[in-house]
């Protein structure tokens, strides 16, 4: 593992394989790290980073706020995300990539795909988030980050992070922030003292501009519908990855190619040659 500043935040990444790059955004919400690719759900079965390092230049990141990255306080936003990822690239050499998200990874894809198109050659879709249950959870979990906020203060939520390893999905008292509370010392101190209604503000608005649909977020469909970006959408089928956002990233993506696979049938060896394949052609 390596690491960059970008933006003044630390990113951790790694580099796996050779040969054309491919920006891979980890699966997971506030939990998107590199190990993802290997132990979140889906991912055990498809392997994504035991096969395609063999044809491309992987390069895998825990996103900004979780795993061993930095984070900094402020209403995070999808343009936040894609500044770490074209900031990786710069700092890579790396004029021009392939993409790949898995996950609320898609959504980031879809914001750089829109916002940098230049930097994107081909992107690949895998079990995009997105539908009615996945825009009420996650703002649930804003919701109960906020009540614990209310209720016990900014200290309390330093003093939780160091009792367990659980990230903002699977306890969200602890907020967005609490992957770098339990690794940064001087973050957690200052986190302790910020005015919490000053706080408080800056959660509100998070969810209004990260959730804000009932299909999958990340771009615009004004800004999809534009895209002249070779699309494979690869579509998942559970509460946080509904079909029905997949169907609609097909809808807004012109030509996009949608793999109309049953989840069953989504193993190592098939998934990953259709990924290649269309990558390589």
């Amino acid at each position: 593992m390596a690491t960059a500043v970008i933006d003044g935040i630390s990113t951790r990444y790694e580099i796996i394989g050779s040969g054309p790059p491919l920006l891979m955004f980890s699966p997971g919400g506030f939990d998107a790290t590199v190990e993802k690719w290997r132990t979140q759900g889906i991912y055990v079965v498809t392997q994504f980073l035991e096969h395609l390092p063999s044809h491309f230049t992987c390069i895998v990141f825990d996103r900004r706020e979780t795993g061993q990255s930095g984070g900094r306080v402020e209403r995070v936003t999808w343009r936040d995300y894609v500044k770490q990822a074209t900031g990786l690239l710069d700092h890579l050499g790396i004029e021009k990539a392939h993409i790949m998200g898995g996950c609320m990874g898609c959504s980031v894809a879809m914001a750089m795909a829109t916002q940098a198109p230049e930097r994107v050659d081909k992107m690949v879709l895998f079990w995009p988030v997105g539908g009615a249950r996945y825009r009420m959870t996650g703002h649930q979990r804003f919701a109960e980050h906020l009540a614990f906020v209310q209720q016990n203060g900014l200290e309390a939520v330093v003093a939780l992070s160091k009792e367990s390893n659980k990230a903002f999905g699977a306890d969200p008292r602890g907020g967005p922030w609490i992957s770098v509370l339990r690794h940064d010392a001087e973050f957690a101190k200052h986190y302790a003292k910020l005015d919490v209604d000053a706080y408080k503000a800056i959660v509100a608005g998070m969810p209004r501009g990260l959730i804000d649909r009932d299909t999958s977020p990340g771009a615009e469909p004004e800004d999809l519908v534009r895209l002249d970006i070779k699309t494979l959408i690869i579509p998942g089928a559970d509460f946080s990855h509904a079909t029905s956002a997949a169907r609609y990233l097909q809808e807004c993506i012109p030509g996009s190619d949608y793999w109309d696979i049953p989840v069953p049938q989504l193993m190592a060896e098939n998934t990953n040659a259709r990924v290649i394949d269309f990558l390589r052609v």
